[in-house]
């Protein structure tokens, strides 16, 4: 019989739920965000040494609150000079977050947005039947790597857009994390559909290594506050779990014995640890800064 598991992304605005309520509970934009404000401007120090416009390219950018991050730091490192922000996502309601939150920054005056809506294999496709090979002089794709079909292709394809002194910036779940345990053990029982697949910064050494590429590593400590997770009935806890399985009402349609397999293991150290009487989940991150 066919399982009734879906996966997540096959319904849009319950991903985008569960998706918001992780970044509320998660520390996972504060631990960005304390790397762009103590490590990107030394990765981003020589991106536009000499030059008069920057060529910036956000993969997966979502809503922009880190691009504007990012857009800031370039800012400051090279004031005055022209940045033009391109930005592939997939998400009409992302777009249009994102766009409302330019129009509430100020400062932006030098900053030139393209949207794009569609997702980095269209725009691929799309520059490569135009015979298009625009240079970029930073180019980063932050939690967006889970979503396509050949993450080495994609790497690779992104890589040999780089100007001589451009970098590529990619974060994801970090080997050493909660994610790492629990999908190296069930990931196989969730149901992807080709649509997302399971990759974390501890996959990327051999990748790169294979492909005599230089880059830098860092490790963003992380957690999320998944206690509602074991609250039977608990709406918070479902959405939650949704997005750790990213199955579609994982609660309501796993078989009872995956998920107490699934929440036994969560709670369990390697996933996560026990703090006055709630449970945070290892949302590590890690950080690949890839050389041109």
């Amino acid at each position: 019989m066919a399982s009734p598991m879906r996966s997540l992304l096959t319904d849009p605005d319950r991903y985008l739920q569960s998706f918001r309520l992780f970044l509320e509970k998660s520390t996972e934009h504060q631990s960005m965000r304390d790397f762009m404000e103590r490590q990107l401007p030394d990765v981003i120090a020589s991106i536009g040494n000499g030059k008069s416009t920057i060529n910036v390219l956000s993969v997966g950018g979502g809503a922009g609150e880190m691009d504007l991050l990012i857009l800031s730091k370039i800012q400051a490192r090279y004031p005055g000079v022209t940045i033009n922000n391109d930005v592939i996502e997939p998400s009409a309601d992302q777009i249009s977050k994102y766009k409302e939150r330019v129009a509430q920054t100020s400062n932006l005056g030098n900053v030139k947005f393209t949207w794009h809506q569609e997702t980095a294999g269209e725009y691929e496709s799309r520059m490569k039947a135009e015979k298009k090979s625009k240079k970029w002089d930073f180019i980063h794709m932050i939690q967006m790597l889970y979503y396509v079909k050949d993450i080495p292709a994609t790497v690779r394809y992104f890589h040999s857009l780089l100007e001589p002194q451009a970098k590529l910036l990619i974060i994801l779940v970090s080997g050493n994390s909660g994610w790492e345990t629990l999908w190296k053990k069930y990931g196989s029982s969730f149901p992807l559909d080709d649509l997302c697949s399971y990759v974390s910064s501890g996959d990327f050494p051999r990748l790169l290594d294979s492909a005599g590429l230089k880059y830098q590593l860092y490790e963003l400590p992380s957690h999320m506050d998944i206690t509602s997770c074991f609250i039977e009935g608990d709406k918070d806890g479902e959405l939650l779990l949704d997005f750790l399985t990213e199955t579609r009402e994982f609660s309501k349609t796993a078989p009872a014995e995956l998920k107490q397999q699934v929440r036994e293991e969560l709670r369990k150290p390697g996933c996560s640890e026990n703090r006055d009487g709630k449970v945070f989940f290892s949302n590590n991150l890690g950080v690949i800064v890839i050389e041109p």
